[in-house]
């Protein structure tokens, strides 16, 4: 016998990462977006000019709900792939630029910082690539799932850039009109 465990045996560990990082992540993202009060009702975002490219509203929360699920899926693959090379590297990956994710909608959203959010949304384009990198070689359905994750923050970055350039006096400012002062 040459196999340490059964077909049976591996999707049930895939089925049991998935039932507790699936849910995981959508709950983070849902969270990240509600703490910060992301989308058109926020007063500060309402009153911002749109670029042409803004999808509509109702776009958003059925697009990060589908590529939360699938991000979720690719890290069970590679969670549930004991003894492969690669693994627990792609999985420190995947975490970090989960929170640098997370972390873009308080900035642009709560801080109003879309300065800063290009920024960070630079870094997570650079991390999604290196991590889609380290999942296709742990497992290539792992890194093809991630996939349409890069395709949409590559669009989310143009998108953050054509908002900052078409709203320079809007960056940093609260919705009051008052600028926005960061306590260190």
């Amino acid at each position: 016998m040459t196999m340490l465990a059964s077909r049976a045996q591996l999707r049930g560990l895939f089925l049991r990462r998935a039932l507790f990082i699936v849910p995981a992540v959508l709950l983070l993202g849902f969270l990240s977006g509600r703490l910060a009060n992301s989308g058109p009702g926020n007063d500060w975002f309402a009153a911002l000019v749109k670029p042409s490219i803004y999808p509509p509203p109702a776009a958003f929360g059925i697009v990060w709900s589908i590529l939360y699920v699938l991000i979720g899926l690719a890290a069970a693959m590679v969670a549930a792939a004991y003894g492969a090379r690669g693994r627990s590297g792609a999985l420190v990956l995947f975490v970090v630029q989960l929170a640098v994710n997370l972390a873009w909608t308080p900035v642009f959203f709560g801080l109003h910082r879309m300065t800063w959010a290009l920024g960070v949304i630079a870094l997570l384009d650079v991390l999604v690539i290196v991590t889609t990198i380290a999942f296709w070689r742990v497992r290539w359905l792992a890194g093809a799932l991630l996939l349409p994750y890069l395709a949409w923050i590559l669009f989310a970055t143009a998108l953050n850039y054509q908002f900052l350039a078409a709203n320079p006096g809007a960056d940093g400012v609260d919705s009051s009109g008052a600028a926005a002062r960061l306590a260190i």
